[in-house]
């Protein structure tokens, strides 16, 4: 996943301010060394906790930030192949099922078929009618 400007400076805050030696999200577990990366159970810990401070009652995982993500690039316009390279998939089809549309976004898409003109009835009524005779 690329990152944004906003992103990147906030990343050299952080290692400004905690200046780290290694890894910029050294374990903070006691028992292991400073040396080893954050652990992905500190990873889902962090998103639970972030969850409910937000006010959230549905469960919150990393995967579920990774589908919400794909999610907003979909909605935003950004094309199903190009979303199959950043999250890394070999195949389109999981990317597909990674993907949930919101019903607002649904709602809002615009039917091609309203773009045509169309006839009332009664004038449909008129030009299509049988001619009587020769």
């Amino acid at each position: 996943m690329p990152l944004s400007p906003a992103l990147l400076e906030t990343l050299r805050e952080y290692w400004r301010w905690q200046k780290p030696r290694l890894y910029l999200f050294p374990t903070r577990h006691r028992r292991r060394r400073l040396d080893q990366p954050i652990s992905d159970k500190t990873v889902w810990i962090a998103c639970g906790d972030a969850a409910r401070r937000a006010g959230l009652r549905k469960r919150v995982t990393p995967h579920t930030l990774r589908h919400s993500w794909a999610t907003h690039l979909l909605e935003a316009g950004t094309d199903l192949r190009t979303i199959q390279v950043l999250l890394g998939h070999g195949d389109l089809e999981t990317t597909a099922q990674y993907l949930h549309l919101s019903q607002q976004h649904l709602q809002a898409v615009s039917n091609p078929l309203e773009n045509l003109k169309l006839f009332s009835v009664t004038e449909s009524h008129r030009r299509f009618r049988r001619k009587d005779g020769p």
